[in-house]
């Protein structure tokens, strides 16, 4: 093998090696049972899986004394929630960087601030690089002379992509320890008739396969709901009719993802998004993409947006959406659609074949990064067999 492809086949394959990558923080705190506890709460909390889709990040974990000591207050789990969240940093601070601040100080944003839940300059951090090496942390709205927590050592780094570190004590504020009121009714259906999303409700309520079970079985462990308009349920009728029973079933799950996202949570989580329709080999997953504060939702087939919000209470969120959700698996993809804007081509024609019935499932749904892997893999056999 000539030298110049041997080298662009080693390229190749870091590149995808690179892509192919992604932290796991459950698995990074799993090595050290000293932080056990905090690392238990982030998944309970569900803070793991918001960590994980983010591609830069910065977590502040405090060890099991600084945990049982937040414990003993007995906060309800949606107010640690918001106590942890300002732990994770959306931004990387790596042990070097923490002791090379600019000017010794900088204040970051911090899940809590982008989860919507926080008021004015609530959830943001500020990191102070004092003299002797010390880096000392304390909210911004925090009414503790700082610093509040000390930087103790490095967990793990990836720059710039995710930082672990350990600090002293706990983050707190009286924003993040103020109470978080519950929904008072998690009746899902209930609650969509009575917000304007009647004709979405009676799909549910009355299709099979227990599909208002699933629903309503899911907002215990977390569930966000993407309802579309009565007008866009109604457009839609001619073509949901057209779909088998289980394409019925598919398309309604389709709308319901299995965990809480709040509105501050989907305008910071760009990428897939699983559905509860999402088994074995078809992935019936859709894509989150933000243009400002407006939440997108791609399909492959689809652009619906965000439009309004019927509850958005830990653990369930309902959002009106100004289309039905039209997944790869059900219906074609529009050939001309462009990656950054794909428009509907409308849904099947009363003599098409519903997708659900099609082997190839009607389309093909690549992960983030997947789409790098895949050409660069291409490239590497086009570069052996040049």
């Amino acid at each position: 093998m000539k030298p110049i492809k041997l080298l662009i086949l080693l390229l190749a394959v870091a590149a995808v090696a690179a892509t192919s990558k992604a932290h796991n923080i459950t698995r990074i705190l799993g090595s050290h049972p000293s932080l056990s506890t905090f690392n238990h709460y982030l998944s309970v909390t569900r803070l793991a899986d918001e960590i994980n889709r983010r591609v830069t990040i910065t977590v502040c974990a405090v060890d099991n004394a600084a945990m049982s000591s937040l414990l003993s207050h007995q906060y309800p789990l949606p107010t640690l929630k918001n106590i942890l969240s300002l732990h994770v940093f959306a931004d990387y601070f790596g042990s070097k960087k923490l002791h090379q601040i600019t000017k010794g100080s900088t204040t970051t944003s911090t899940l809590f601030q982008a989860s919507g839940e926080a008021a004015g300059t609530s959830g943001y951090v500020n990191i102070t690089d004092f003299k002797g090496g010390k880096v000392g942390f304390t909210p911004v709205d925090s009414d503790v002379d700082p610093p509040m927590a000390t930087f103790v050592k490095s967990i793990h780094e990836l720059p710039y992509n995710i930082s672990v570190i350990q600090i002293s004590n706990v983050l707190t504020s009286p924003e993040a320890e103020a109470p978080v009121s519950a929904p008072t009714d998690l009746n899902l259906l209930s609650l969509l008739a009575k917000q304007g999303c009647k004709s979405f409700s009676d799909l549910v309520a009355g299709a099979g396969a227990g599909v208002a079970d699933v629903f309503t079985e899911s907002v215990e462990a977390g569930l966000t709901v993407f309802c579309p308009s009565d007008a866009a349920i109604k457009s839609f009728s001619p073509a949901y009719k057209n779909l088998t029973g289980a394409g019925k079933n598919s398309l309604l799950l389709y709308h319901g993802v299995p965990e809480y996202n709040s509105l501050g949570m989907l305008r910071v989580s760009n990428g897939l998004m699983r559905t509860l329709a999402t088994e074995g080999a078809k992935k019936f997953d859709f894509t989150v993409a933000n243009d400002g504060d407006e939440v997108r939702l791609k399909t492959g087939v689809v652009t619906a947006t965000i439009k309004g919000t019927v509850i958005d209470e830990d653990p369930l969120a309902i959002f009106k959406i100004d289309k039905v959700l039209l997944p790869t698996e059900l219906f074609k993809a529009d050939p001309t659609a462009k990656a950054q804007a794909a428009e509907s081509p409308g849904p099947a024609g009363e003599n098409d074949v519903p997708a659900d019935e099609d082997s190839n499932g009607g389309g093909l749904t690549v992960a983030r990064g997947g789409g790098i892997v895949v050409l660069s893999v291409a490239f590497v056999f086009g570069v052996l067999f040049l």
